[in-house]
């Protein structure tokens, strides 16, 4: 595995099955992981890994009412991997137990072609030294739609500990966890942007699992009913979830929801604070989150004024006049690694995803690397 060259995983089977195979084929850097977030989690929250756990079990109980076929996909990793699955529950409540003090940024827009077809993009922030640690990966169950995601995993890394954690590299993966970004078979796409805001309540969906039902989905409209039907999300966040039809800027919180729609240019553009959802405590965060947004209304506004179009919205396009651009570096779309910030707070884009939600070319472009950087990655095709 390497940068040009990501692990391609592809699960299949029933829950269990699923999370076995899960486990299996990543024992160690699931191990490695946690090894890393205890860490991280120490350093950022002040949290040991037994105080995670015990939030854990807070969520292990909602998952068992709301989501059983989850937790049972949890436990199978946790049996794979050979470790408990209260380990495997905390990775996929990461963001509700953090609260968002792990930095991981993002820049997301959806736009309607003259066709009708959305096309779903996003640059990902995350810690730069796992860039050569990011994946694919494919999941087929039963009478749901196949899924196609971008997650992190990692070769196995030395034992970290908060004491060496500063003095050496920071390998970061999320292998164990069980919704991020991509698409499905029925053309249903998810992007994601962390805000940091509270309350956090443990009787709800975290967010990895809300992006998991969004992508068992076979609509945005199914997708909103099957998290309102179970309650909402744990944690304040902004999911950008579109397919053929519809495209939705879900402002979601666990104290009240807001969804955006496309302005008339067919555009939702979103970064890392809410623009309408006003039930949270958001305190001010990353500074260059307005500023990311207003350049990025400019830069598509420079392509609706030049006559860009249906067709000539491609991935290609994407990439070289909004994905790439460095305006107001570190904190640009293209993110850039602020060397004034902790370790465990620093990120950088990671990787590019341009999703096309036609059902008559359904399929992604994903580049890895920051795109522009002349660093970057050959273009990897999903489905591969």
């Amino acid at each position: 595995m390497s940068e040009n060259n990501p692990m391609k995983l592809t699960l299949k089977g029933t829950p269990r099955e699923i999370g076995v195979q899960h486990g299996r084929a990543l024992r160690e850097q699931i191990r490695s992981q946690i090894l890393i977030y205890e860490a991280m989690f120490q350093q950022t929250s002040k949290l040991a890994w037994e105080d995670v756990r015990e939030v854990a079990k807070e969520f292990q109980s909602t998952l068992k009412i709301l989501t059983p076929h989850l937790l049972v996909e949890m436990e199978g990793i946790a049996e794979g991997a050979e470790l408990a699955v209260l380990d495997i529950v905390a990775l996929n409540c990461r963001s509700e137990i953090a609260l968002g003090k792990f930095s991981d940024g993002c820049t997301t827009l959806c736009w309607r072609k003259n066709d009708g077809a959305r096309v779903l993009s996003q640059n990902w922030d995350w810690t730069a030294n796992v860039k050569k640690n990011l994946a694919m990966v494919s999941i087929e169950q039963e009478g749901k739609p196949k899924i196609y995601m971008v997650t992190e995993v990692s070769g196995v890394g030395e034992a970290y500990s908060p004491s060496n954690l500063v003095n050496i590299p920071l390998k970061l993966l999320q292998a164990g966890i069980v919704g991020k970004i991509g698409f499905n078979s029925s053309g249903v796409g998810t992007c994601l942007n962390a805000i940091r805001a509270k309350p956090m309540l443990s009787t709800k969906l975290p967010i990895h699992v809300a992006l998991r039902l969004c992508l068992e989905s076979s609509s945005v409209h199914d997708a909103v009913q099957i998290i309102e039907s179970l309650g909402g999300v744990a944690s304040a966040q902004h999911i950008l979830c579109a397919d053929y039809t519809t495209a939705l800027g879900l402002e979601l919180s666990p104290v009240g929801d807001k969804h955006l729609t496309e302005d008339a240019s067919g555009i939702i553009g979103h970064t890392n604070h809410f623009l309408e959802n006003r039930y949270v405590d958001e305190p001010a965060w990353l500074s260059g989150s307005p500023i990311r947004l207003q350049r990025l209304g400019e830069l598509t506004k420079e392509l609706i004024d030049v006559g860009v179009n249906g067709e000539d919205l491609t991935a290609v396009l994407l990439r070289e006049s909004i994905f790439s651009d460095t305006f107001n570096l570190p904190q640009a779309i293209c993110c850039q690694e602020d060397p004034s910030r902790p370790i465990t707070n620093r990120s950088s884009s990671l990787f590019n995803i341009v999703m096309n939600l036609d059902p008559k070319n359904l399929g992604a472009e994903v580049v890895f690397g920051r795109v522009g950087s002349g660093e970057e990655g050959p273009v990897i095709k999903m489905p591969w």
